[in-house]
């Protein structure tokens, strides 16, 4: 368990050296008026979130390189909460678990949406996982939608293999904020 732990804060610690270092190359003046925070992600949880078919964008981040004011934040949400509604209206035409499904996936966009908006927001571990949670929560009702059109033991299966990504994925985010975590105490603290 110990060299589990060693070899994510290892691995976090190359990651975080090796985004402390990006924003070096970057041509654009940063703005010195906010906090600079540096972005670390796990590529395995963001494997595993890939294979599984959830966005991965923001599943592991800790922070983004620069917050959003709140302005942004809320235009932002209102555009996705609008994008619902359009992508519901489009829907409409649709007939039985169709439109079911339809409307499952338009949730499931605006839950992503809002989820990496509130990762870019708040930039912190916990927010990571809680996007992650959001994330894998709304997959897990878009799969089942689409479980409908199967029957009998094919259903079952299908409804069980989406309970088993979401847990899975759900995992794998409560793995990596953990290391993320570690990775962020073990950071030396720069003298005053």
């Amino acid at each position: 368990m110990k060299m589990k732990a060693l070899i994510a804060a290892l691995s976090g610690a190359i990651l975080l050296s090796a985004a402390t270092l990006a924003p070096a190359a970057d041509t654009t003046k940063p703005d010195t008026t906010k906090p600079v925070t540096t972005t670390v992600k796990d590529t395995a949880g963001e494997t595993a979130a890939r294979t599984k078919g959830v966005a991965s964008r923001g599943t592991s981040e800790v922070a983004s390189a620069t917050h959003m004011d709140k302005s942004a934040y809320t235009a932002e949400r209102e555009k996705a909460e609008a994008d619902l509604k359009a992508a519901k209206k489009a829907c409409d035409p649709l007939k039985g678990n169709e439109q079911d499904k339809c409307k499952a996936e338009a949730k499931y966009n605006e839950q992503v949406a809002k989820a990496d908006l509130e990762v870019k927001f708040k930039g912190t571990p916990d927010a990571a996982y809680d996007a992650a949670v959001k994330k894998a929560k709304a997959k897990h009702d878009w799969d089942k939608e689409k479980c409908e059109d199967q029957k009998g033991a094919e259903q079952t299966a299908c409804k069980k293999q989406a309970k088993a990504d979401e847990t899975k994925t759900i995992a794998d985010a409560k793995a990596a904020r953990s290391a993320n975590k570690q990775v962020a105490s073990a950071q030396p603290k720069a003298p005053k």
